[in-house]
């Protein structure tokens, strides 16, 4: 099916089983602890060796020599495979730095070699036993170092001007420039990388934990030199995800050479502290933002520009994404710059580009609405823009930003706000208030089911797309639901399977969307045959109650037997001739301690315009998850690096903090009641990442009303404040 056009009323509209609150369909399976993750398909690959990763100790340079005599001669010890033994293997397209290294290094904690033995203990202990020596090379590690030599815009993403920046600038009546850093970060899902691997003569299944089951098979084939037919692979739970397992990383093809070497099935978990240096984060950025604006408050220029760091082949944060839609202003200057570093790959985590951008730009925008005296709400509802501002023949499909940040400020009683800052206090805490606007673009991608009918009226939906605890069993059964006209409970989904059509996968914000429009597509031609089969007109039958409908007549779907159909949704050129994001309005209560500068967040709240909400009950769960993150970013997340031997030293659970239930307030999230048939049949579009775009600078925003004290580099510890403080008296 070709969307080409704006969706018109179908079936979806009914809003029989979509658009309602559903428990999670896949929940009792997870409560329970009877949902197989990767590292448990025992019962299919049994008799399961284990593969324990060594890590490279330095981040650059070369091994001179390895010994793994002893290693393969402990107890146990079944295999020890290195770049050497491995066979000729090639490079995916998605992985920037190879997953095998050797004898060349290019970052920290690169596998250079598995051990494979009977017992995790044993392969653990065996790998301790490999001997390397390496020849260290000098390498950048430090962003800040390397920035003032990067001055042009990658090849891929040149600079993107709107009008004269430089001139209207300079001769705005009120204008500001400030430069801003974020730390890099890492995922932390609670699952780790894990995979398990088993082969059958020259084909492979790969039980893995992955978030685009395409993008896996793919690029392991072409790793291992095999038809991309000869790769099975089953993703079916992951425990957590948020970009670092949208790629094939070195757990999945460790797990496959060690296989096949002992032709046994070999399981491989990366340990916590390999992750962070192993796979991939959210790389640092340096960020500058100058505004400019006339007396009344009205944006003349605009321009961001953004710096980060990554190994050579690794992509750019693109931290500039927002600045080009989100507010008005006639002459605009946004571009990238990329250092080279030899740190660990740098790639996508929850929201990129937009989540660090957000951190920025809404932190400035409050700054250029104090110095232009206004309230921080009223100079972004000033600033508003209805048409994409490089274009402004091209529309937004639908921006509600503006009556995300009115019934926000209504909602949290933001008329009550000082807007002087340090001025509130209860106690020993310094209380403020603070806000800022969310931002999302909308992505879709093509994406296919298989939907099978039964002679007892169930339907069945087979599919590639994941599920990372996103809900996407559950949106998926809603779909099948409401365009066959069956109960929720007569839908069984089958995802995670590259035997299924492919699908969009979880990623990007584009996963519920597409995956349920891929969904609809199969559902229509499957609505066909059964109407065909059973005498009816499928433009005009209905199907509800398990059963076909048209005029007097009806039928019960269980009389058409065994039916299957397949399709894909396949999206036109909607997206050039109209501007799809999603928005949000943020707004916080912080209490600062006067004496010590312990920053407690009192209350959240998201306004959210994202489309048609498939299911309130998951995509709320989506959002707080994504609120909470935000919180993370804003006053504890950061991977330190050590800038003389170029690792991230808090690479476990211990040492990087991340948000727990105490540091968790009330939460609520309220969605706009929107529809947009531009962006899908099910004229719906992402929420999960929008939830965290703009909470971090809203919590800092919300500091400086508490406080006076304005920080402009991540994360907002107490050491930044305590300096600026009010001294007690």
């Amino acid at each position: 099916m070709k969307f080409e056009n704006p969706a018109q009323d179908n079936p979806i509209d009914q809003l029989r089983v979509v658009g309602r609150a559903h428990d999670r369909i896949d929940g009792p399976l997870k409560t329970t602890g009877t949902a197989p993750y990767a590292y448990e398909w025992h019962d299919e690959a049994p008799n399961a060796a284990y593969g324990y990763v060594v890590g490279s100790a330095i981040a650059k340079g070369r091994i001179t020599s390895m010994n793994v005599q002893a290693a393969k001669k402990a107890p146990g010890v079944l295999a020890v495979i290195t770049a050497e033994n491995a066979g000729k293997l090639g490079k995916g397209e998605k992985n920037a730095a190879t997953l095998l290294g050797g004898p060349k290094i290019e970052h920290y904690h690169q596998a250079i070699a598995v051990v494979v033995a009977e017992t995790f203990e044993q392969a653990r202990a065996a790998a301790e036993l490999v001997q390397v020596e390496y020849q260290r090379e000098r390498g950048a590690y430090d962003l800040a170092e390397e920035k003032p030599a990067v001055t042009t815009p990658p090849e891929d993403t040149p600079d993107k001007k709107v009008g004269e920046f430089d001139s209207a600038f300079a001769s705005a009546a009120v204008n500001f420039d400030a430069t801003y850093t974020t730390p890099d970060q890492s995922h932390m899902a609670m699952e780790p990388h894990a995979s398990m691997a088993a082969w059958e003569g020259d084909k492979l299944t790969l039980w893995t934990s992955n978030q685009m089951i395409n993008w896996c098979q793919t690029d392991l084939a072409k790793t291992l030199n095999i038809p991309e037919e000869n790769v099975h692979v089953r993703s079916p739970y992951i425990g957590g995800g948020f970009g670092g397992k949208l790629f094939l990383r070195s757990d999945a093809l460790l797990a496959a050479l060690g296989a096949r070497a002992i032709k046994r099935p070999v399981k491989v978990m990366l340990t916590r502290p390999l992750i962070p240096n192993n796979t991939t984060h959210r790389p640092a950025t340096i960020q500058r933002v100058r505004i400019g604006a006339d007396k009344e408050g009205k944006i003349t220029a605009i321009a961001h520009e953004s710096w980060n760091g990554n190994v050579p082949g690794g992509p750019t944060e693109t931290a500039t994404n927002q600045t080009e839609f989100l507010y008005a202003g006639a002459n605009r200057l946004t571009g990238l710059r990329l250092a080279k570093l030899d740190l660990p790959e740098g790639n996508a985590m929850r929201a990129p580009g937009e989540a660090p951008g957000m951190m920025v730009l809404e932190i400035a925008i409050d700054e250029m609405a104090e110095k232009l005296g206004m309230d921080p709400v009223a100079f972004r509802i000033l600033n508003d823009t209805q048409v994409d501002p490089a274009d402004p023949q091209r529309k937004f499909s639908q921006r509600q930003l503006v009556e995300c940040l009115r019934q926000g400020a209504e909602h949290f009683g933001w008329s009550q706000r000082n807007p002087k800052p340090g001025q509130v206090r209860e106690g020993r805490w310094l209380v403020g208030m603070g806000m800022a606007a969310g931002f999302r673009n909308n992505l879709v991608m093509k994406s296919g089911a298989r939907v099978h009918l039964d002679p007892q009226g169930g339907v069945t939906v087979e599919t590639d797309m994941t599920d990372i605890g996103t809900g996407s069993y559950t949106i998926i059964a809603q779909t099948a639901a409401e365009m066959m006209g069956v109960p929720l409970d007569k839908v069984v989904v089958k995802l995670g399977d590259s035997a299924f059509p492919v699908s969009a996968g979880s990623g990007g914000q584009w996963g519920a969307n597409s995956s349920t429009a891929g969904v609809y597509a199969a559902c229509v031609k499957l609505r066909e045959a059964v109407a065909n089969k059973l005498g009816f007109n499928p433009d005009t039958a209905e199907f509800a109650e398990g059963q076909i409908r048209e005029g007097d007549r009806s039928v019960a779907l269980t009389d058409a037997g065994a039916l299957s159909a397949e399709d894909s949704i396949e999206f036109g050129d909607l997206d050039k001739k109209y501007q799809q994001s999603t928005f949000a309005g943020h707004f916080i209560e912080v209490g600062v301690d006067r004496a010590t500068g312990e920053v407690r967040v009192r209350r959240m709240l998201a306004v959210c315009a994202a489309g048609r909400i498939l299911n309130p009950k998951t995509a709320r769960s989506q959002v707080i998850g994504a609120m909470t993150m935000g919180l993370g970013a804003a006053l504890m997340e950061e991977l330190a690096i050590d800038t003389r031997l170029g690792y991230f030293v808090n690479h476990d659970m211990a040492a990087y903090e991340v948000p727990v239930h105490a540091d968790v307030p009330r939460q609520e999230v309220i969605f706009l009641d929107e529809t947009d048939p531009i962006s899908s049949p099910m004229k719906a579009k992402g929420v999960g990442e929008l939830g965290i775009c703009g909470v971090s600078a809203a919590i800092a925003n919300a500091i400086y009303n508490a406080t006076g004290v304005r920080v402009r580099d991540y994360p907002i510890t107490l050491d930044k404040l305590l300096k600026g403080l009010p001294e007690l008296v």
